[in-house]
């Protein structure tokens, strides 16, 4: 909170001092001479000032933290943005959204399609003069205000009930438009929406799933491509209410590459664009990072990556530049991985590859390192490297004292009978104290994976949620040896009906990162796609304020 800055009349100390030693209060007006007048008013605007400061003090604090410490509060409002799904005209797509059980039950949780901002309404005679225009409008269809970003007023497609209960729903067919999520009060904290959709067209049989995440102005995403065989789109939405303008950079094995139509990205207010890679190159590229850069405003963005024969699945944003990155989520039944690597700074990187399985991190026969150049590209396939267990992917410094960061993505095939689906597994934070996923599925469609990604044991508490049709809520704790995965499946809630959602919160240990598996065979292709968890920031930190009148006289 800032304290208060409001200035008093400035006193000069010497005519001050004079005044009040031989105040003249003759003259015959009321109340004195006109110094005595002046000392009176200065006297009552600081009487005003005081009194104001007084009544405003700082809220008491919501979480522990002494005198001169910082404390921890709530989030009260958080909002994501889904990107239009690339579902074709047979595909179906399921949105969800989910925040964790809470005992408050006050707020609201709602998910509506994009929209151009609202227009402002015309002044009225019975407007208060100098009131602001455009104000948000109330829904018509819940009553809550327009969603932050001042979309126009339109019925939520989704509405949350209840915190601990997920809500799902089915997009429009065909070219259905991004869609906007919001939360506050109870429902803001934790608030998750998943977006997922089965294609039947056999071109892009399978699954894609995606998190929805909020605006931004700074993404990597790592493993596009504009081979052949491969159709990968650039998806930005503007949720807010200002213009935005957006570079889409490209970066392959030789560098930063020319393109076409990538840079000045104008983007008006409540409006999407898809960009196809492959009339942005003049040449075929295998392996691509996609740098999206904001310069005006804020975009969500994401990739879209379809392979011929493989299916298509979203490329989540890369962690941020580090120098050690982790990808959680290798199934245990990957048949082939191809891991693309980006060395976003002024130095080349040379790293060291690891595998974490059910006994540690170990290093993959012949894929021992990779050396990345200095605003380059490099792949490196690894085959079937996690021998029938289930993993994780860790790219670390070959030399400590050379640390150079880098941003990274897997992309892992499952075959059956000679038919394949790729999903794209992004480096990834933490888990942190509490994350999770809004749709799962039961009938074994969903696995965990959990990684101890440092030198110390973990312990993860996993919460099922009751299911958005109905199911009683299940728990399960789990130890994870240091440098491990650790695989879960089968926890889902008694008498399951829908989707539910899943929270992993870490109780103890080192740092662990998580990923959701999702997995429904389709015509006899083993469709999948994996989703990591991230911390869902449900709380802030609020700097120690009070009230100080003395900073008046400073």
């Amino acid at each position: 909170m800032k304290k208060p800055s409001i200035k008093a009349p400035a006193l000069k100390a010497p005519k001050l001092k004079e005044s009040l030693r031989r105040p003249a209060l003759g003259g015959g007006l009321p109340g004195g001479s006109r110094t005595g007048q002046s000392l009176l008013a200065a006297a009552a605007v600081l009487g005003v000032v005081f009194g104001l400061a007084e009544l405003r003090p700082p809220a008491a604090p919501t979480a522990v933290g002494g005198h001169g410490t910082a404390t921890t509060s709530q989030v009260e409002r958080t909002a994501a943005v889904c990107p239009p799904p690339r579902q074709g005209l047979i595909g179906t797509t399921t949105q969800t959204l989910f925040n964790p059980a809470t005992d408050a039950a006050k707020g609201t949780g709602t998910l509506t399609d994009l929209a151009p901002p609202a227009a402002a309404p015309a002044p009225s005679a019975a407007a208060p003069s100098g009131s602001a225009s455009g104000s948000p409008s109330a829904n018509p269809s819940t009553g809550a205000s327009a969603p932050a970003g001042g979309q126009a007023a339109a019925p939520a497609r989704l509405t949350l009930a209840k915190p601990g209960v997920p809500v799902t729903g089915t997009a429009p067919d065909g070219d259905a438009p991004a869609t906007v999520a919001g939360a506050s009060g109870a429902f803001a904290p934790g608030f998750s929406v998943s977006q997922t959709t089965s294609v039947s067209d056999q071109s892009r049989l399978g699954l894609s799933g995606v998190t929805c995440e909020a605006s931004g102005t700074d993404f990597w995403f790592v493993g596009g491509s504009t081979a052949a065989d491969r159709n990968d789109y650039v998806t930005l939405v503007n949720a807010d209410s200002s213009p935005a303008t957006v570079d889409v950079r490209l970066f392959g094995d030789k560098g930063e590459l020319t393109t076409e139509g990538g840079t000045g990205i104008s983007m008006a207010p409540g409006t999407s664009q898809a960009l196809l890679l492959k009339p942005m190159l003049k040449d075929e590229v295998a392996d691509l990072a996609v740098h999206v850069v904001v310069r005006g405003g804020r975009v969500a963005a994401g990739v879209n990556a379809a392979q011929q024969g493989k299916g298509s699945d979203w490329i989540a944003a890369s962690a941020a530049p580090a120098a050690t990155q982790i990808m959680p989520g290798l199934p245990a039944d990957l048949t082939s991985s191809r891991l693309v690597v980006a060395a976003p700074a002024d130095d080349d990187a040379d790293l060291k590859i690891q595998v974490s399985g059910k006994n540690g991190w170990f290093t993959p026969a012949g894929k021992e390192t990779l050396h990345v150049k200095a605003g380059m590209v490099a792949a490196l396939d690894l085959g079937s490297l996690n021998h029938g267990e289930a993993g994780a992917i860790r790219i670390s410094p070959s030399d400590p004292a050379h640390p150079t960061p880098v941003v990274a993505t897997v992309r892992v095939d499952r075959s059956n009978n000679g038919k394949a689906e790729a999903a794209w597994i992004a480096a990834a934070q933490p888990v942190g104290k509490r994350a999770s996923i809004a749709e799962n599925r039961g009938g074994g469609a969903t696995t965990l994976y959990l990684t101890a990604g440092g030198a110390s044991a973990a312990k993860v508490r996993l919460t099922a949620s009751a299911g958005s049709g109905g199911g009683t809520p299940a728990t399960k704790d789990v130890d994870v040896p240091a440098g491990t995965t650790v695989a879960v499946q089968g926890l889902e809630p008694a008498g399951l009906k829908d989707v539910y959602g899943i929270t992993a919160e870490t109780l103890s240990g080192g740092s662990v990162f998580a990923a959701r598996m999702l997995a429904v065979n389709q015509k006899d292709v083993p469709a999948f796609t994996v989703q990591a968890f991230h911390d869902d920031h449900s709380t802030v930190t609020v700097p120690f304020a009070e009230s100080d009148p003395g900073l008046l006289l400073r």
